[in-house]
Parts: structure tokens; sequence; C-alpha cells
């Protein structure tokens, strides 16, 4: 079988089932919900990938590389599924509220590790990396900068070929539910 396209993907996911069971842990009302339902966004975000020198079109170069290092901890494998350069895509279609809302939470997990550290969450060590995202999700104050973090790593992820097929998709069919994952929202 060919490599899909992650539209072709997730139009495959949207054709059997209702979004939020598509993307079980991620909320319905999250912006990358609406992002992934639309056809047209795809449509501008497939012209705008695909060369290897790639360069994020919205996030900086320091934010990009603290997106790779948190999509990591959040889900291993995401460096290899590219959800940093689908982040950014979205992103750079995305509202300005939205944006705003995504820098500023990166951001705040890039000056929690240089409090605790001081270095940028992307030059920390694995265990350190863990160290500073545990602290910061559990923080009150941070803890919806997280989710909204987790949010769009988790809904580029699974919806990446790769993710898909961890969550046991061969490209044949769509699951009604998913193994594991037949509780309510999240």
């Amino acid at each position: 079988m060919g490599r899909l396209s992650r539209r072709e993907i997730v139009q495959k996911l949207l054709s059997g089932v209702a979004m939020g069971a598509g993307l079980p842990l991620v909320a319905s009302s999250h912006p990358i919900n609406r992002l992934l339902e639309d056809g047209e966004t795809f449509d501008r975000l497939e012209e705008m990938r695909g060369p290897t020198d790639w360069k994020p079109l919205f996030l900086n170069a320091e934010q990009d590389k603290t997106l790779v290092a948190l999509s990591e901890v959040v889900v291993p494998g995401s460096t290899s599924a590219k959800v940093n350069q689908f982040i950014d895509l979205l992103l750079s279609v995305d509202t300005v509220e939205h944006r705003r809302d995504f820098v500023g939470s990166l951001m705040g997990v890039d000056e929690d590790a240089k409090k605790r550290f001081g270095r940028g969450f992307a030059a920390l060590g694995q265990n350190e990396q863990v160290i500073v995202v545990t602290d910061f999700s559990g923080q009150e104050a941070h803890c919806s900068e997280f989710e909204n973090l987790k949010e769009w790593i988790v809904g580029a992820y699974y919806s990446s070929e790769q993710g898909m097929r961890e969550l046991g998709w061969n490209g044949n069919y769509a699951f009604e539910n998913y193994p594991g994952c037949e509780h309510g929202e999240h």
C-alpha cells in the first residue's frame, strides 16, 4: 500500500466516525478539530508542504525546537510523524487568538525550564524535560496552557498515518471506537 497524505487519512477517519470518536484524546471544542474538518484548509496545507529543507511558516526556530522536544515527551514518536510541521502549518492558517494562545503556552513551558534548569526546554535532557512537563502540567496556573498544547500535539499525531496505525488502523476501515478508549469525553 502506498503512503497516504494526512488529508486522505483524516478523510477516511471522518467518513466512518464522528470527529470526537476519531480523535478520542482531543476535546471536541479544541481548534485543531475545526481545522482537521476543513477541506479547504487541507488543500492549502498540502500546497505548502513538501520541501526537504522545511522551515516553519509561523513559529520561529526556537519555538519549533521547543515544540519538537515537547511533542516527543507528550507523545513519543511525534518527531518521526512530523507533528511540529503539521502544527506549524495549521497555525499558519488559524486565527490570531489561537496562534497567540499556542505560542504563549509553548513559551510558558520554555520559561519554566529556564527557571528550573537554566536552559530552554529543547536543550534539556529527557529526564529534565519530563520533570518540567510533569511540574508544568500539575500547576493550576498552567493547567489550561498544558491542555492546549497537549491537544494540539495529540490531534496532530493521531491524525498522521503513524498515529492512526498505532491505534490499530490498517487503511482498510474506520473504527466505530478505539480499543482501550471506549469512555466518554476526556
